[in-house]
Formats: structure tokens, sequence, C-alpha cells
């Protein structure tokens, strides 16, 4: 099954839209409050701060996000072969199957109303602190962004973040990306306008693991 109608039903801009919430969230302190659960820290250490990027990137505070939603290695059934990337729209999470029933959970931000889209597809190609360029509808409604016409270059708070994975069916752009972002509370929210976003650490880790043309599978219900 490719995907479907609606994907593009909707404009290229509109998609590539809604890759570009990039507000910066400065890091809080994760010092415990009393009365607070311990942060396990094996999460502190999956969420570290990680200096050596090419652009330093902050712990993530954790408090922001509801502990489901942390990266998790998990019992999950699915007849996709291992390898494959499932996102499970209702739900906001993306797995990354492997083999004996498991799978590699993230949390993710999804689109928001009108902007859903489902199916399968491939991972054309993946670019590290990739450069993001606004349509020029885009610009026209926010004129202060006409410095990043021809693009805005990498940095913590492009809206692509620190890694992109390109989705494509066949040789066609669909538009869509998986990516970073710096927007911790985003992640379990239908927010985008159908690109899927995951933490810094979390995109990193995917990226590491898949290669260019692994299988997508985008589930609305």
């Amino acid at each position: 099954m490719s995907l479907t109608r609606r994907t593009f039903c909707l404009s290229a801009t509109a998609a590539l839209a809604g890759c570009a919430s990039y507000t910066r969230t400065p890091p809080l302190n994760q010092a415990t409050i009393p009365g607070e659960p311990q942060i396990p820290a094996e999460y502190l250490q999956m969420y570290r701060a990680m200096p050596e990027e090419r652009f330093p990137i902050p712990a993530v505070n954790l408090r922001k996000i509801h502990p489901t939603y942390y990266r998790q290695y998990v019992d999950y059934y699915s007849p996709e072969p291992a390898g494959t990337i499932i996102v499970d729209t209702p739900n906001r999470f993306l797995y990354l199957t492997m083999e004996g029933g498991k799978a590699m959970r993230y949390g993710v931000g999804i689109g928001r109303a009108g902007f859903e889209w489902g199916g399968t597809a491939r991972i054309a190609y993946k670019r590290e602190w990739p450069t993001w360029t606004p349509p020029a509808e885009m610009i026209d409604r926010q004129p202060e962004l006409e410095e990043y016409r021809n693009g805005m270059p990498p940095a913590l708070d492009n809206p692509l973040g620190a890694r992109a994975l390109y989705i494509f069916e066949g040789n066609r752009d669909t538009l869509y990306r998986i990516h970073g972002t710096s927007e911790d509370w985003s992640i379990g929210k239908a927010v985008s306008s159908g690109c899927v976003r995951l933490l810094h650490q979390d995109v990193i880790d995917l990226y590491n693991r898949v290669p260019n043309g692994t299988r997508i599978v985008v589930q609305q219900a």
C-alpha cells in the first residue's frame, strides 16, 4: 500500500511548513524536587548533553516528558520484517522493528488535524545537521524569514534539528521528514503539518540504526 491520497492533497509548501516550528526552549534544571519520583540513571544517560556534536545538544529535561515516551526496548509483534520503521500515529510512537518480536520504541510528535497521512514509503536518504528552506508562501506570511529564502543553516534551533530522514514514495519526495527537535514539549502531541519529530538524542539513535532504503509504515488507526 502506498501513501494515501491525502498525503498528496496537501500542498508541498504546507508539508514543509510542518517542520517549521523552531522556537528555542532552554534546558531546565533537573534537580530532584521533593515529592517527585527520581528519574532512573539509565534515562538521564540516554538523554544526556551531547557536547561532541557539531552543535552541542543540551540534556533533555525529562520532567517535561511523560515517561512512556522515553526511548525503550519493548516487546512488539508486527508482520513487517525486522528493520522496518512503523509510526503509530494515534499513540505517538515510532517503532524500529527487531528480531524476536522486539522493537526500539521512541516517543514522537506527529501531524495535527488536517495534516494526517498514512501508508508505506521509504527513507531515501539521511542528513546530519540538515539545511532547512522555508517555502515562499511561508516567507510571505512571516517576512522575518526572508533571510532564509535560500536555506537556514544547520543549528540547534533549525526546524529539522540534528538529523533528518527524507521520506520518498518510489522516486517522489513526499516532502515529509523524520527529524529532530528542541521542542521537548511537542513529544506525544499532534503539532506539525505532517513531519514526525523526535528528541535530538532519539533521532540520532534512530539515524545510526537505519540505512538508506529503510521501509516506513505510517499507521493512522
